[in-house]
Formats: structure tokens, C-alpha cells, sequence
């Protein structure tokens, strides 16, 4: 029996890549599909807009990092998850945030550690915990960046499996068992993917302008050319949309400091009116393909 050919198929991404074999094996649905959106001006700002993707928000995606769930975006590092290139650090208060975990973090969660504490070698940053890279500026430009030092092919926070604590984020798993803030001590990109956040001003046709906050999935194109890369990716997997509560109340807290709290009370109350009036609204093709595989239990309030 012929297969179809695989041009038939949206894959969005080259055939032979990495991330059109994920679809085209069913370990991934293709990214490209309609997408419901909400826009509201910040009740706090006049001159603020939010752009909100709903069929993300209403998604009900978890993340499955240490479990067997999640084989990571290299399948040559299948326990340290999407913790392999390290994680740019967003500004000088992310830099300074991260400092501070450091200084704080417990040797029993940071398997790691000793490489953070190493002593400095020329052209190292004076924090051994960090290293060089380059990001591309506004005009597409690259320039230099700091993120987190990678070690044996992970960032230098990626325990692996053989740590007592387990394979997982070592600030994460500090966070969890002592309370710490997940959003203080985690660089920024690390507790938000996959929400992504992107800011950008707008003019309009009048000349004024105004400042445009959108906020989506982080699917494997916001990571760049590399993300057709990745062996796997989690958020189009069905397999890890298996939250009982969707994306907008499982990271609330989340959502709230990126959006702040009169913005996300009017998000809250429209997506509690579209769940009592339209059970039967459109979902994410993951969330739908694990509801079937899998129906879930009503969420009781």
C-alpha cells in the first residue's frame, strides 16, 4: 500500500526536518491551525493593549519535565528536557534575580554546583554559572548575551536523573520543596515558555502610539531557525495536555505578573463567561486530540 505523500500533509515545517518527522510519526500535531484571540485595553493603562490567544489559555497543557512523558527536544539528553542550550538572561534584574538563587540554592537540589564555584578562567564572566553568547537585536543583528553556562550538554541547573533530588531544574526543585518564588528565582524565560510574552509599540493611523503586549503559545518557532530542530516539542504533543484545569488558572500566577492584576481579573471573568456559555467552543488541536483519547472529569470550582 502507497503512504501519502507527506506535501499533502501541513507540516509546517521542511519534510526531512526533525520537527516534520515528530508529526508525520503522530508524536506531534502540525502547529498551523485557527487560533481564537481576545484584545482588551489594560484596565490600568489607556494607552496599554493586550492581545490575548485564547486557544492557548483554554489549552489544557502541563508541563512533564522528569517524567517519562517528556523525552526532551534532544534525544541524546533525554532528562534534562528543554534545558539544553542554557537560558538567555532578559535584563539586569533578571541577572540580578539570578544571582541571588545562586548565592542561596542549597548544594543538595544543584547537582552542578561545583562548576558554578570553579575559579574564574580569562574571558569567563566573574559568575562561573554564566557564559557568552549572541542574540540578535531589534534590526536582526547579533550581539552579546549572557545566559547560563551549559555542561555536559544541558545548562549547569539540569540535574539528571542520577541526583538524589532527581533529573529536573535545580531552582525549580529548591522553589517547590522550600516555598521559594518560582517566578524570582528562575531566570525569566525559564518560568514562562511556554507562554510567550512579547511586547512591541505600535503607531497608529492617527500618529499616536500605543504599546502592544501579546501573549501565546511558545511554539517551536519562537525559538528561532533551531526550533524545527528539536527532536520533540511538548506544547503540540496530546500527551501533555493532560491538565484537568487549562493553561489560564493552572499559570495564573504566571500571567499575573506579566500582565499585571486589573488585566488579568478582565481576562479571568471573559474566559469564566466563554466556559459557562460556550462548552462547545473550538479547542487546541492537542487538547482536543487528548480529550478524546482521554475524556477528562469535569473541573469542579
Amino acid at each position: 500500500m502507497n503512504h501519502p505523500s507527506s506535501t499533502l500533509i501541513p507540516l509546517g515545517f521542511p519534510t526531512h526536518s526533525p520537527a516534520a518527522q515528530a508529526i508525520l510519526h503522530g508524536r506531534e500535531l502540525p502547529p498551523d491551525h485557527p487560533r481564537e484571540w481576545f484584545e482588551f485595553i489594560d484596565p490600568a493603562d489607556p494607552e496599554h493593549i493586550f492581545s490575548i490567544d485564547l486557544t492557548w489559555l483554554e489549552s489544557h497543557w502541563r508541563c512533564h519535565f522528569g517524567s517519562p512523558t517528556c523525552p526532551g527536544i534532544d534525544s541524546t539528553h533525554p532528562d534534562v528536557g528543554c534545558c539544553v542550550h542554557g537560558a538567555f538572561l532578559a535584563d539586569e534584574e533578571d541577572h540580578d534575580q539570578l544571582s541571588e538563587a545562586v548565592r542561596r540554592l542549597p548544594a543538595k537540589y544543584w547537582q552542578f554546583r561545583h562548576f558554578a564555584f570553579a575559579t574564574p578562567k580569562q574571558g569567563v564572566p566573574e559568575e562561573p554559572w554564566l557564559e557568552w553568547d549572541e542574540l540578535d537585536d531589534d534590526e536582526g543583528n547579533p550581539e552579546p548575551a549572557l545566559k547560563t553556562r551549559v555542561i555536559e550538554g544541558a545548562c549547569i541547573f539540569a540535574n539528571r536523573s542520577d541526583w538524589p533530588t532527581g533529573a529536573g531544574c535545580a531552582l525549580h526543585q529548591w522553589a517547590l520543596a522550600e516555598g521559594e518564588d518560582l517566578r524570582i528565582v528562575k531566570p525569566e524565560v525559564c518560568w514562562q515558555v511556554p507562554l510567550r510574552h512579547h511586547e512591541e509599540w505600535e503607531e497608529r493611523s492617527d500618529g499616536s502610539e500605543i504599546l502592544r503586549t501579546t501573549i501565546s503559545e511558545y511554539d517551536r518557532r519562537h525559538w528561532g531557525e533551531g526550533g524545527e530542530d528539536f527532536d520533540w516539542y511538548c506544547s503540540a504533543d496530546p500527551r501533555c495536555h493532560d491538565n484537568t484545569i487549562p493553561v489560564w488558572q493552572s499559570q495564573e500566577a504566571e500571567l499575573r505578573l506579566l500582565m499585571g492584576d486589573p488585566a488579568f481579573d478582565v481576562l479571568a471573568a471573559h474566559l469564566a463567561q466563554r466556559a459557562e456559555h460556550f462548552p462547545q467552543r473550538q479547542q487546541h488541536p492537542a487538547t482536543a486530540a487528548a480529550s478524546s483519547a482521554h475524556p477528562q472529569p469535569q473541573h469542579q470550582k
